[in-house]
């Protein structure tokens, strides 16, 4: 009986292990356990810029062929505002002609005294990522490199770069360039993007120009009769020898390389409405810069959700109001207009609240708003704040973290009539006096 009472209990015990370990999700792969082989990474959330994960994001280092994410900028906003079209011809210049000529730079092979559309180099570039037609575009665009490098620097700063240098359109050391390096740079210049500058610019290219990725996302196309590739990996190539790179949802955006800056990438994927951006520096090789890529999107897309965490009017618990001077109300109710989605980790939703900035433009010395105020007046601003255990990358750039909400009035107030204001002013009197009364007697005893 004894033996028979033993068996049906290692039984029991034995389904009750089978039944946790099938109701017990795997461990999250958190993000000081990606041990990425990278010497600059980030992750980030293209819609809202919040960074999912960082190492050594603003360290400058040599972006190589990512540069061209600038030049593909540019073109996109001269066809925007009528500068060129995609129909627009060009030939190539001497200078680019060397370049493409020369066999220890990726290149389509141009022909000089013939027509090029700008559609034909633009796909050169992104696709192939060819360095002669990112000349030609240059120099079709400002006239010379020298005057692009300028307009690259200018956009640079316009888009809040901060780490970053642009002395040429390629990515390719000045030193390759010969004499041909642009003006106001020095032939041993090299380009340079922290890999939150990067981040930053192809959060821009994406969501300004969105066409960017019809492009980027093509493995092959023609180009004059030959076929040419695309050198991300991660795109389905329909190659046996590349499919072990392939990811899901990946459509860009820009591969990097040169002995200098080794091997880099600033990728992009959207899966179910939610695009993310990456970037790894200085990789060891042309794989391994796909395979960080491939832990940091596994990263953003299985422990991030974007969620609503305070909905339209949301009122922050102990600043639900905020006194009015002058007004029919002696308080306002305050609260969002629009509700706050965010990237948030699996089970840390409970760990956000709202900080409140008020305009001090709207307030008076007492630290009042002053009637008349309408439903929905802005007030100020509010931030979301975490208040887990993990770093908080924070945000892309100051204009991406200045995304803050509004902090609006949610009721009328009318200004109130003379008379009112009179009552008031003598009760307001009659109340200072007597408090004043009051804390003088407390104070003899």
């Amino acid at each position: 009986m004894r033996k028979s009472m033993n068996k049906l209990f290692l039984l029991v015990a034995a389904a009750a292990l089978v039944l946790t370990s099938l109701g017990t999700p795997a461990m999250s792969v958190y993000a000081d356990e990606l041990d990425l082989e990278a010497e600059s990474a980030i992750l980030v959330d293209a819609e809202t810029g919040k960074i999912l994960y960082a190492r050594d994001p603003d360290v400058a280092l040599p972006p190589a062929s990512m540069t061209k994410m600038m030049t593909e900028y540019l073109v996109w906003e001269a066809i925007e505002n009528g500068d060129i079209s995609w129909d627009t011809t060009t030939q190539i210049s001497d200078y680019a002609y060397s370049i493409s000529a020369n066999a220890d730079f990726s290149g389509v092979g141009l022909t000089q005294q013939k027509d090029y559309t700008v559609k034909q180099l633009y796909d050169a570039m992104a696709i192939n990522s060819d360095n002669a037609t990112s000349i030609a575009l240059a120099e079709l665009i400002a006239g010379s490199e020298s005057e692009f490098v300028t307009l690259m620097n200018e956009k640079g700063e316009e888009l809040g770069l901060q780490e970053y240098k642009f002395v040429n359109s390629t990515g390719l050391d000045n030193e390759s360039l010969g004499d041909n390096y642009p003006e106001g740079t020095s032939p041993n210049d090299t380009n340079l993007l922290s890999a939150r500058a990067a981040a930053i610019l192809a959060t821009a290219l994406v969501n300004d120009y969105p066409e960017a990725l019809e492009v980027s996302s093509i493995p092959s196309t023609e180009f004059d009769g030959q076929e040419i590739d695309n050198w991300n990996y991660m795109l389905d190539h329909d190659s046996v020898n590349l499919e072990q790179y392939y990811y899901e949802g990946v459509d860009g955006l820009k591969t990097g390389h040169t002995d200098l800056a080794g091997y880099a990438f600033t990728g992009t994927a959207e899966r179910d409405g939610r695009r993310l951006i990456t970037v790894v520096m200085k990789t060891s090789s042309m794989e391994k810069r796909f395979e960080e890529t491939a832990k940091l999107l596994d990263y953003g897309f299985d422990e991030f959700e974007t969620q609503e965490l305070f909905p339209a009017g949301y009122q922050e618990e102990g600043e639900e109001t905020i006194p009015v001077a002058k007004g029919k109300e002696k308080e306002v109710n305050i609260g969002i207009n629009n509700a706050i989605q965010v990237p948030v980790k699996s089970g840390e939703e409970e760990l956000y609240h709202l900080e409140y900035a008020l305009d001090e433009d709207k307030l008076n010395s007492n630290g009042e708003l002053e009637a008349p105020i309408e439903a929905d007046e802005v007030i100020g601003t509010v931030n979301v704040v975490y208040d887990g255990e993990e770093e908080d990358f924070g945000y892309v750039s100051d204009e991406a973290s200045e995304e803050s909400y509004e902090l609006v009035a949610m009721d009328s107030i009318e200004k109130a009539n003379w008379f009112m204001l009179t009552l008031q002013s003598i009760g307001d009197f009659f109340v200072n006096m007597f408090q004043g009364a009051y804390n003088w007697v407390t104070g003899l005893f």
